[in-house]
């Protein structure tokens, strides 16, 4: 495939996604470059496509091409026309926001249906999976891990550590891992603005094998009307079963892992900013149901 015209596509921190335009189609093309890239992450993110399509909708795989002397590997994925979900979802009374929000939860309800045998990351095109850190196994762990970065005082770090405790007893209970995206919100969902039917799951480059509620926690991070919550939740419990407050305490603990993650680079880009603010606002009240600090 022939790739000219190659225009920046909005929505993303790191400067690698691109639409081609040719005479006959558009398609989008993603830039494996640098160091920050495991060295086949071209061939899962295609392999991640190609296993949930049919599940959750996706865009068509066109070309994959590997990494060579000189020249970084590609991702070349048709191109979806459709909206961007943070920009639909604002607009949306609070009946088309539940009706938004089931929808995305029914997305990562499925994901959390397809089972792996381990936590860890994909490492290559048969998505094999290579285990996590030890201490990224473990909340109470990973919080020591990062507490330096985080740079907060004794008693604010403090009651994050209760909390990581709280939160990794309930996930223990779980006893299962499946496939999880790991940004699965609403800006890497595209969406029918008129049917709000989801055209799309998009980047899936932090996709792993980790806890089915983390995908759901992801949804439910920032956006905390209560429509939007009931909604996801709705939706996931429609396919996973189950009951309702227990699966959003569940999904909040399982979120902590990424926070802490996300906060202690929070000079990296906007979204780790935010994760930080409202990480420290969860750690100060000792409640992950705390609504979060306006961006």
């Amino acid at each position: 495939m022939e790739l000219t015209g190659l225009t920046p596509l909005e929505g993303g921190w790191s400067g690698e996604t691109f639409l081609a335009e040719s005479p006959s189609e558009r398609s989008v093309v993603r830039i494996f470059a640098g160091p920050r890239h495991a060295p086949f992450a071209a061939e899962v993110n295609a392999a991640l496509l190609q296993l949930v399509r049919g599940l959750v909708p996706v865009p068509r795989v066109l070309e994959v091409r590997h990494a060579r002397a000189g020249a970084p590997a590609l991702l070349i994925t048709e191109y979806v026309v459709a909206t961007r979900a943070d920009l639909v979802l604002p607009e949306l009374d609070p009946s088309r926001l539940a009706d938004a929000g089931e929808r995305l939860g029914r997305i990562a309800g499925t994901l959390a249906g397809m089972p792996q045998t381990r936590a860890g990351r994909f490492v290559d095109a048969e998505l094999r999976v290579a285990p996590f850190e030890s201490e990224a196994a473990d909340l109470p762990a990973w919080v020591e891990t990062h507490a330096a970065s985080l740079d907060w005082d004794a008693g604010t770090l403090d009651r994050l550590r209760t909390l990581a405790l709280r939160a990794q007893d309930l996930l223990d209970g779980v006893g299962r891992t499946s496939l999880v995206h790991g940004d699965l919100n609403p800006k890497n969902v595209l969406l029918e603005p008129a049917s709000l039917e989801v055209a799309a799951v998009l980047d899936w480059e932090f996709a792993h094998a980790g806890s089915p509620y983390a995908d759901l926690g992801n949804l439910l991070r920032f956006d905390r009307r209560a429509a939007w919550v009931e909604g996801v939740l709705a939706g996931y419990l429609a396919v996973r079963g189950g009951e309702r407050d227990a699966t959003l305490d569940l999904a909040r603990a399982a979120d902590l892992v990424a926070l802490v993650e996300l906060a202690g680079r929070r000079a990296a880009n906007p979204v780790a900013a935010r994760a930080h603010d409202h990480l420290l606002t969860i750690a100060e009240a000792e409640d992950w149901h705390v609504v979060p600090c306006a961006p």
